[in-house]
């Protein structure tokens, strides 16, 4: 891993020069044209620009360059090449930068402020983003065309309030909410751009009575300050780190809001600072940093650390600059915190050139599927109503102002498409919103988005990250008292198997480890279960089967306890913190100590071990080889202070290990055996080397080490052949990552609902398959492909086609062929992506959107996973242990996980199906109304008259019906238990049925015969005035209305009856009120009853008899459930 750095002495040798050359070169191109040029080949400059970042990342930071033997001759040059093969790739700019400590102001004016801005608008903005997002929409564009024509007198009809209320409404809701919004997002900027630093202040190096540092808001931050940053202060800025409290140059950072990975990360400072007395020093060094141009990758830094000039009495100005490589181990990126001590940095990238800024995206305003397909039925309502008027005005032959008459058809048809549709959408998804804040099942869930409920049904896809939202966010360091028997376990893994080929050691077991240790370090078994404060159990005593048996359980806990990366550091209040950039490593640390072996010291060069009876063992450490995604292992070189022995133990992955150690007969069974329970396993080797065969391999991996071609080649195969050969086999050991409550059967729930899952990690490959089976998101014995290291494009075709012919759950690492590569993957049951940036996420939730146009649904729990949740259609972040900067990007906000099951297939279930059917309803009954208009203007000459006007129109999209239509927010199809236990009526959601063009046209069909029969039943019925027509086609329209949600409803609430019986009294109560539409004694007779009852069992009855036939000769699926 890149945080993995190599914790050997400092060593100084002739040969360095050959490194001093290759650095002071990579500087040159960037230093002031007034200092001294070294002559670079054509040649060099070109491998220069072409060398991965990986060359740079493995020069080695322990080695101190010296004055270069190899003396070039000067010259003023600008090198030209560098700058424009940079400048081809950044866009033609050349963002590289060279920083002297102590930079002009004109130098830092050049790039930009350090401020933080999330908000969307500002107050010039705000009202035309706004409308513009409005009105783009052709459903809104509609009722303000509609609403604007009344004010011309020739189209006016009924009152413009009508017509104007309701939008103004539906606009105030949606601005106030926007508004609300972005000044709560603005609070939030403003709040991390006034946060307080603490700067070197240059002025103090003329007095000693000046203080030595000044306080800034982190906005006045600029390149080429220095940064004093304490303990758990976040990194307002990318800075290289110059020094740190602790002594030997390292700290600890965690990026958990970067990268999503909760372990913390080593980092480096610049040896020639770290060695300086104090801080003060630094400001009269004469030094520069430069600075490759600002990129996305995290894991990458290219720069170069030169010094000019010592400080006063500090040595003598070099003739030669003295140049060390930088890279990313030598720096703090934003938004990541110092986790102990203090350090010094110096900044290098402000606001939108760090890292963090440009691996986050700006969010989109998210539109739900539903309104996508109600904005696409507008438009084909638009089109019925145009063709009405249009028909309407032909059959009359286009006479007199026929194109006004044609404008105030289009304006009595309005209702067609009416407002109200709007509000009551918006008033339901509020109300689900509150339904899910309020379900007591899924506790603390928050909706931030209230327009999405109904996407929650339609989900197809799911992305999940996997650290803190499958597995447990707990913090990877182990807390311990003094007392050692009062450790505080806060790791999200553990320890759980150790298999030593005739020994097998379960979780349950480990006491029977600690009392074979005990007897190997001949401490008595009393004295051991005293200093453990535990019981043992097993046999107690130690036949001379049982010494051997401790022997090499002492070398395998041994081993372990001394080959890894781990640092114990007391804190303030007397704890000891374990710090960690794996936290595997933590799971096994914790382990040597719970049988006896504690890490009490750690720093570059020692290792101190304590014994349960409290003595204590020194190791010095002599060379150490991180762990890579590539070598997939770990080793570390020893030698015991006590004895002198000098030992290789390494450890790693079976696949890479089963080479290394002595042949053997079980290790491939066995870790067979415990990947199959989803453990992390790690082989673990030894090997004794004599102090001659260690020297020689340390002249020959120094040779190799400042070689400048093929240097990572010639050091692994030092490496392999002085050290990885015939490794005596200790043992294998199975780690367990912790889950969080519920994964399995969630996972499980969801494959069945018919969801694809996907995990996207930032962790290896191999991390990634250990959480792939334990979670069962690979079903036992399935056949697992991994795609990764592909560098030329055949390859990667040569992967696809293989994949496309195979298509089982598939490991994936890809950048080429983005569509040939969605095409086959969203083809796969399940798919890992490993080692994702931020905006790799991001990019696959979008590739997955356009290429398959289905719901995705992103969840998350880091910093890191915001680019990704604000991608998807729906985003859920989980609130973690280690912030809430995705739960509060996100459109849904949950606690665990598991809640994803309740919230999809219940609450998602129901918010889907009850706005398709709300929606389908409010269109219907503008449909009838408008149908009805257009038979009484076709059969009375075809005169744009209103039917019905004033009261009667406003009352009916509201008092009359509204009850009992939004009453329909509360059916539910299927109970909640039916809709967990059969998670396969989700797939029937999916298919988008509910709300399809093949509903919309039979409601269409169900309004043209309804309102037809009303309106021709009620000319058939007609009593010789006009005022008649009107009470008992209106009366007779409301209560078929009221029958037609009664045969909508599903499952009968008690708000539903109310709302029914309300309604309709309602009604009846304010015919008296309005008498120029009701004559009310005429209302009240027997002959206006039986002709309303008439005409409605005509409208309806038919209706109702359709239903009945239907749901017994083609039941729907969920009634065979219930």
């Amino acid at each position: 891993m890149s945080s993995d750095i190599p914790l050997r002495p400092l060593k100084k040798n002739s040969s360095d020069s050959r490194l001093a050359a290759l650095t002071s070169r990579m500087a040159s191109s960037s230093r002031r044209k007034q200092q001294q040029r070294y002559l670079d080949t054509p040649e060099d400059e070109v491998n220069l620009l072409a060398s991965p970042a990986e060359d740079l990342e493995n020069a080695h930071d322990d080695v101190e360059v010296e004055e270069p033997v190899r003396r070039a001759r000067p010259r003023p040059f600008s090198s030209l090449s560098n700058r424009s093969a940079r400048s081809s790739v950044y866009g033609g700019k050349d963002k590289s930068r060279t920083v002297p400590f102590r930079p002009s102001e004109k130098l830092q004016s050049k790039f930009p402020a350090n401020v933080v801005r999330n908000q969307k608008y500002n107050v010039i903005t705000f009202f035309p983003l706004v409308f513009y997002e409005q009105f783009k929409f052709f459903f809104n564009l509609y009722f303000l065309l509609v609403a604007l024509s009344q004010f011309i007198p020739a189209l006016k009809i009924g009152f413009i309030v009508t017509y104007v209320a309701p939008l103004a409404f539906v606009l105030a809701v949606t601005m106030g909410k926007e508004a609300y919004d972005d000044y709560k997002r603005n609070l939030r900027d403003r709040e991390a751009n006034s946060q307080k630093y603490l700067i070197l202040e240059p002025t103090a190096l003329n007095s000693e009575a000046l203080p030595l540092t000044r306080a800034v808001p982190s906005s006045r931050l600029r390149v080429g300050d220095m940064v004093l940053l304490e303990k758990n202060q976040r990194v307002p800025a990318d800075m290289v780190l110059l020094r740190t409290s602790d002594s030997s140059g390292t700290c600890f950072i965690r990026t958990d809001q970067l990268d999503g990975e909760t372990d913390w990360k080593l980092r480096v400072a610049v040896p020639s600072c770290q060695k300086l007395p104090s801080d003060r020093e630094l400001l009269s060094l004469g030094a520069e940093i430069y600075a490759d141009a600002p990129i996305k990758d995290i894991h990458t830094f290219i720069g170069t650390f030169s010094i000019h000039g010592y400080p006063p009495g500090e040595g003598d100005v070099p003739l030669i600059p003295k140049v060390e490589p930088l890279t990313a181990e030598n720096v703090l990126w934003s938004n990541t915190v110092l986790a102990a001590g203090s350090a010094v940095g110096f900044v290098v990238y402000t606001g939108p050139e760090t890292r963090a800024v440009m691996n986050t995206s700006h969010p989109e305003t998210k539109i739900g599927l539903l309104d996508l397909e109600i904005n696409r039925l507008a438009k084909i309502l638009c089109a019925v109503t145009f063709a009405l008027s249009l028909a309407l005005v032909a059959l009359n032959g286009f006479r007199g102002l026929w194109y006004i008459y044609v404008f105030r058809f289009l304006i009595l048809f309005s209702s067609i498409i009416p407002i109200s549709l709007r509000v009551n959408l918006d008033m339901g998804k509020t109300f689900y919103a509150h339904h899910i804040m309020n379900d007591n099942e899924i506790p603390n869930t928050i909706v931030r988005t209230s327009t999405l409920p109904e996407e929650l049904g339609r989900i197809e896809y799911l992305l999940s990250d996997k650290t803190g939202t499958l597995t447990q966010n707990g913090t990877p360091h182990y807390l311990r008292t003094n007392s050692r028997a009062n450790g505080i376990y806060a790791a999200e893994m553990e320890m759980r198997k150790l298999h030593m080929g005739t020994m097998s050691y379960g979780h349950d077991s480990m006491d029977e480890v600690a009392h074979q240790l005990a007897i190997a370090f001949g401490v008595s078994p009393e004295q051991s279960a005293k200093n453990r404060a535990s019981l043992l159990t097993g046999a107690q005593l130690a036949s001379r089967g049982r010494r051997d048996m401790s022997s090499r359980v002492k070398d395998v806990v041994l081993s372990l306890a001394l080959c890894h990366n781990v640092t114990p550091v007391t804190n303030d209040d007397g704890t000891v913190t374990y710090q960690a950039s794996s936290p595997d490593e933590v799971a096994i640390v914790q382990w040597t100590e719970s049988v006896g072996l504690t890490l009490v010291f750690r720093d570059r060069t020692r290792i101190d071990l304590q014994l349960p009876d409290g003595s204590t063992l020194s190791f010095e450490v002599l060379e150490i080889f991180p762990f890579t995604s590539e070598s997939k292992r770990m080793g570390i070189v020893v030698r015991d202070k006590a004895s002198g022995e000098i030992s290789f133990l390494q450890k790693g992955a079976d696949v890479v290990m089963a080479k290394i150690v002595q042949r053997n007969d079980w290790l491939e069974e066995e870790t067979a055996n415990m990947a199959r329970e989803g453990l992390r396993t790690l082989v673990v080797g030894k090997k004794r080397i004599s102090t001659e065969a260690f020297e020689e391999f340390r002249a020959r991996y120094h040779d190799a080490s400042v070689r400048l071609d093929g240097r990572n080649e010639a050091m692994n195969a030092v490496v392999v052949d002085c050290l990885e050969r015939n490794l005596e086999l200790l043992g294998l050991t199975g780690v367990e990552d912790k889950l969080q409550e519920d994964v399995k059967p969630t996972l499980e729930l969801l494959r069945n609902a018919g969801i694809k899952i996907w995990m996207l990690t930032g962790d290896k490959p191999e991390t990634a398959t250990c959480i792939a089976i334990s979670t069962k998101l690979v079903a036992r014995n399935q056949y697992i492909h991994q795609v990764a290291k592909l560098k030329t494009p055949s390859e990667v075709r040569n992967e696809l086609e293989f994949l496309q012919s195979k298509s089982d759950c598939c490991l994936l690492c890809l950048d080429l062929f983005r569509v040939e590569f969605i095409e086959i993957a969203t083809q796969l049951p399940a798919v890992v992506a490993c080692r994702c940036s931020p905006t790799q996420k991001a990019d696959v939730a979008r590739l997955i959107r356009h290429h398959t146009k289905k719901r995705v649904c992103c969840i998350g729990d880091g910093g890191n996973d915001v680019s990704m949740i604000q991608a998807a259609d729906v985003g859920v972040g989980i609130v973690g242990k280690e912030g809430k900067q995705a739960s509060l990007a996100a459109d849904f906000s949950v606690t665990q996980f598991s809640f994803l099951t309740k919230l999809l297939m219940w609450h998602g279930r129901n918010s889907y199906k009850r706005s398709a059917k709300l929606a389908q309803f409010v269109i219907h009954r503008g449909l009838i109304i408008s149908v009805m208009q257009a038979v009484f203007s076709a059969i009375f000459y075809f005169a744009p008259i209103a039917l019905y006007q004033g009261w009667l129109m406003v009352g009916y999209a509201t008092i009359y019906t509204m009850a009992p239509v939004f009453s329909l927010v509360l059916d539910r199809d299927v109970n909640e238990d039916v809709a967990l236990l059969y998670p396969e009526l989700y797939k029937e959601l999916t298919k988008g049925r509910s709300l399809s063009f093949k509903t919309f046209f039979t409601w269409l069909m169900i309004s043209l015969y309804q309102g037809g029969a009303i309106m021709i039943m009620s000319l058939v019925l007609f009593e010789n005035e006009f005022l008649n027509i009107v009470a008992i086609s209106f009366t007779a329209l409301i209560v078929n209305e009221l029958i037609m949600v009664a045969l909508e409803i599903t499952t009968w609430h008690i708000y539903m009856i109310a709302a029914e019986i309300v309604t309709l009294f309602l009604y009846m109560v304010s015919m008296a009120f309005l008498p120029e539409y009701f004559d009310l004694s005429f209302v009240i007779t027997t002959r206006f009853a039986w002709k309303v009852a008439l005409i409605v069992a005509i409208s309806s009855f038919p209706l109702y008899l359709i239903k009945f036939a239907r749901s017994r000769l083609r039941p729907a699926t969920y009634t065979k459930l219930a």
